[in-house]
């Protein structure tokens, strides 16, 4: 009973840590909770009138989710500096009060300096927020000279109160952590595998949603892989080390990725390729497996085993039972152990093997040394590979520099937000001469990690649409709390939690439980009433338009201009990837490809946010999102392509089992030559360059072409991941609009290319 009670609290927490990889929303939403409880609590002894409670409260929410460094040390230096800053905030209120027109110009000036101070890195951006937040506390509960002192105390006691939860309370270490993000990266592994074992036997029927299922889980495992890679700076201090990890992390999402690609291509009734994996809705058809049922069991059992290896904790990793199944797994790496089947079935063999050496390198690097006194042959030439690996790791840092002026983003969306923030101070004092600062929060909150037009638009939409709700929320809140102020206050919490637990999930949720938290607080202060909230729902639709008037008439920021940016920079660096990684498999002295493909993969993170307008659900141009998405999962699969490549490079020349060719930096050209047109097609609509067809990359290593003989020392991994990036960066011509040049053609222009 026991050992099932520990298995089933081992598989509740890989669950929780797989949902919340890091536990980052969980800690957010506690830390908030509990300064704001404990403010209320030392406020409640001192026995503070109401708004001063309601002060407290929103200072002690401000204070900790401001202040978001990596380091508790950096986090001290924060608070301490935001305290004297939010004195200065409320004193500024409070004296600014009897003069409205002078109050309002400053309150657009701390605005300004608000979004202006993110240039400046994290704090900056703190005492930012700090200094907008404890001004409008000022505006919400009146604030005066008389009543300055008290609040004085309050802004104190917040702060206090905000220290002691994210210190004492909930102290969350960088590298505690990257802990859990390695946790939940393990766990996130897990569920891909189950996954995948479910797409082994899913009827055509359920096949759909177990892809959809494969593709949620492999961008999930993704996503925890770029939280765990960014971390590493702050977290590992011996730099050695970080890249170990990085690197082992990298191989691990690869490997899994692979494995799904190649279940889904022994499934396939058709030949399939990387984009169903990445493009969603893309239909995959199925045919019947061509295994026999023996193999087929056994590959149902090694996905099973393959599992359990993964999240294995430390502690019960080691016994003979677990290690004759990582050597039976490690076993298919060599030819000889496959079972009979067909050659796509053999190929999901390799990929177990693959997967478990990733797995293997992973809980070295997580857990050190460990027990090799049951290690088959394949095992101990595995472990010497990732030994000879590891002794090969250098780290390099490359800086690029930033614009200036109004090029800079800060900068350019800081006079957005203050003219926005203007008008919305102008039209909603003609709505309410008391109420008006709401419609100056939406036109700042929707500026807030937003670049362009078209963020900016969902953004308003999202918070207006979670108002409304809220509104409902409130009013069904309010009627239940009545007069009750502590219930109204333990009410508020939980919206507190809630509020920055569904944060990073949903913006519309957000503003749903601010909004319900509002309308308990407007109860507590006695002003509540149903033409308040509805004012407020005003307000929100009226700070929203005048943020996305200010986006569209102020410095604007094109969606298109600036998506076209954003996937210039993943092309340059996609060739930056491919160009590194093929020269060092051609013999290169080795460099940085990591760093290079996390900085692909970032690139390509931050087009997919930018594209959310453009493929949001309640877009009129339906097929102009269904290219964006098309465009998108092609880049995908052309990233993925890159990792591997990478990942295949990094092998070399600690890897025995791979060698370099010169040959592949000459069948390379036309892969880079064509990222490099698509590149410069959209930075420049009239570019002149074509995009070159040909051979197969496979036919151009034949005997007799580059008088090599055929593939020599390469091994016919690094030719598909070639062949499928070619097709996937020849494929990106289509939905861009771009010429493709005729075989022949491209064929003159190289001769000419070559004699001249």
């Amino acid at each position: 009973m026991r050992a099932l009670s520990r298995a089933v609290r081992v598989g509740l927490w890989d669950r929780i840590a797989a949902s919340d990889p890091g536990l980052l929303r969980l800690t957010a939403g506690m830390r908030n909770m509990f300064s704001v409880a404990l403010t209320l609590g030392v406020l409640a002894a001192l026995q503070v009138p109401v708004p001063q409670l309601v002060a407290g409260a929103m200072t002690a929410m401000a204070a900790t989710f401001a202040i978001r460094e990596k380091h508790p040390a950096a986090q001290a230096v924060t608070l301490a500096l935001s305290v004297p800053v939010a004195f200065a905030s409320i004193s500024l209120g409070a004296l600014l009060n009897r003069w409205p027109v002078a109050s309002d110009m400053c309150f657009v000036l701390i605005i300004f300096g608000a979004v202006y101070s993110r240039r400046f890195g994290e704090r900056g951006t703190a005492l930012g927020v700090i200094v907008f937040q404890i001004y409008f506390v000022a505006l919400f509960v009146g604030a005066t000279i008389p009543s300055l002192p008290a609040l004085s105390l309050v802004i104190a006691v917040a702060f206090g109160c905000s220290a002691l939860a994210r210190f004492v309370l909930l102290p969350q270490t960088p590298a505690g952590t990257l802990d859990r993000l390695r946790r939940a990266f393990r766990a996130r592994l897990g569920q891909l595998i189950a996954i995948q074992a479910e797409l082994l036997d899913a009827e055509p029927e359920d096949v759909d949603k177990v892809l959809k299922d494969l593709r949620t889980s492999t961008a999930r495992l993704h996503e925890t892989a770029l939280e765990i890679q960014g971390r590493l700076d702050y977290s590992v201090p011996d730099p050695a080390v970080a890249r170990l990890l990085e690197r082992r992390i990298a191989d691990a999402e690869i490997a899994g990725e692979r494995l799904g690609l190649m279940l889904l291509t022994a499934r396939s009734a058709e030949r399939t390729n990387t984009l169903t994996l990445h493009l969603p809705g893309a239909h995959l058809k199925i045919g019947e497996m061509p295994v026999r049922e023996e193999a087929r069991t056994k590959l149902r059992r090694d996905l099973e085993a393959l599992r359990l290896l993964v999240l294995r904790p430390a502690g019960e990793a080691s016994g003979t039972a677990l290690a004759q199944v990582r050597n039976r797994l490690l076993g298919y790496r060599e030819e000889g152990n496959l079972p009979k089947a067909s050659p796509p079935v053999q190929d999901v063999f390799r990929g177990l093997g693959e997967a478990t050496r990733a797995v293997l390198g992973l809980r070295t690097a997580l857990e050190g040394a460990q027990d090799e006194s049951d290690d088959s042959p394949e095992t101990a030439r595995s472990r010497e590979e990732l030994d000879a690996e590891n002794a090969a790791i250098e780290g390099s840092e490359e800086t690029e520099p930033e614009p200036a002026g109004l090029q800079r983003l800060t900068t350019r969306s800081a006079v957005q937000v203050a003219v926005g923030s203007a008008l919305a101070i102008g039209a909603g004092e003609l709505l309410s001469s008391r109420r008006w600062y709401w419609a100056v929060l939406t036109c700042w909150i929707v500026f807030v990690n937003t670049v362009s037009t078209g963020e900016i638009l969902v953004k308003g939409y999202r918070r207006v649409l979670g108002t409304v709700l809220g509104v409902v929320a409130g009013v069904g809140l309010a009627g239940l709390v009545g007069h009750h102020t502590w219930t109204a206050f333990a009410l508020v919490l939980v919206c507190i939690f809630a509020m920055f637990y569904t944060a990073p999930l949903s913006y519309t949720l957000l503003s749903f439980f601010v909004t319900a938290a509002l309308g308990l607080l407007y109860t507590l202060l006695n002003t509540y009433s149903m033409a308040v909230l509805l004012l407020r729902v005003e307000e929100t639709v009226l700070g929203a338009v005048c943020g996305v008037l200010a986006a569209v008439l102020v410095l604007p920021v094109d969606t298109d201009r600036h998506t076209n940016e954003l996937l210039a920079d993943v092309l340059d660096k996609l060739a930056d990837v491919t160009r590194a990684a093929v020269d060092q498999l051609s013999g290169t002295p080795h460099t940085d490809l990591v760093d290079k493909a996390r900085d692909l993969d970032q690139a390509l993170a931050d087009l997919r946010a930018a594209t959310q307008p453009l493929t949001h659900p309640i877009t009129p141009m339906r097929t102009r999102r269904d290219t964006v998405r098309y465009l998108v999962a092609l880049l995908e699969t052309c990233a993925y392509h890159a990792r591997a490549l990478a990942a295949t490079a990094e092998l070399l020349p600690s890897n025995p089992s791979i060698a370099a060719d010169p040959r592949l930096r000459g069948v390379c050209r036309r892969i880079l030559h064509n990222i490099e047109a698509i590149a410069a097609h959209v930075r420049d609509p009239h570019s002149t360059a074509e995009l070159e067809t040909g051979p197969s990359i496979a036919s151009m290593l034949e005997p007799g072409t580059l008088g090599s003989p055929r593939y020599g020392r390469v091994t016919d991994r690094v030719l598909r991941h070639l062949q499928r990036l070619d097709e996937a960066v020849s494929g990106l011509a289509r939905p861009l609009g771009i010429s493709v040049a005729r075989p022949e053609k491209a064929k003159e222009r190289a001769e000419v290319k070559q004699v001249t």
